[in-house]
């Protein structure tokens, strides 16, 4: 077994709603990626990667059966990936949002700030993985207002207008000047 760690978020999400935020300790990848290295854009060995995902994978499932991670091909851009039906690794986007259950929606990050959301009815989740260029061009009001407007709210301004009363949001560890 691979000596792992992961910072589990302090929040009150709705019940059947989990979060969890890898950290570098552990996996199966060596050198100058010696850690639980989830992205094959790195230069990694493939299959470090592949067992590295297999481990978050794991323990995925034997939190909640049947929950699949999917890996996006993050460009630092505002595209956001709506998980439904069988949707594979790779899709290019910084942001991914879920309405169905089954899905870990993932966003990989070092110096960037990764940003869960949750509807306080569970209707839906998002992770949104904000660098300084989607910040600046609005990848988190974009996920805000798509994340409302799948869970079936109308129009999707308005739904933004009542958000702290609608969305929990956890804001992840990134790096700062201190």
């Amino acid at each position: 077994m691979v000596n792992i760690d992961w910072i589990q978020p302090d929040w009150p999400a709705p019940k059947g709603v989990h979060a969890l935020c890898t950290t570098r300790m552990g996996g199966h990848s060596a050198g100058p990626w010696s850690s639980l290295n989830l992205g094959v854009h790195v230069g990694d060995v493939p299959s470090a990667v592949a067992a590295n995902r297999q481990v978050l994978q794991s323990h995925l499932q034997a939190r909640t059966p049947g929950t699949k991670a999917v890996f996006l091909n993050q460009v630092h851009g505002m595209g956001l990936a709506t998980l439904e039906g069988t949707p594979a690794d790779g899709l290019q986007a910084d942001a991914a949002v879920a309405c169905q259950p089954g899905f870990a929606c993932t966003v990989m990050v070092a110096d960037c700030l990764p940003v869960l959301l949750a509807r306080r009815d569970g209707k839906a989740v998002a992770a949104v993985h904000a660098g300084w260029r989607g910040l600046c061009n609005g990848v988190i009001e974009q996920s805000l207002e798509h994340f409302s407007a799948l869970a079936g709210e109308k129009p999707a301004q308005e739904a933004i207008k009542n958000i702290a009363i609608e969305v929990l949001v956890w804001l992840g560890p990134c790096i700062g000047p201190t």
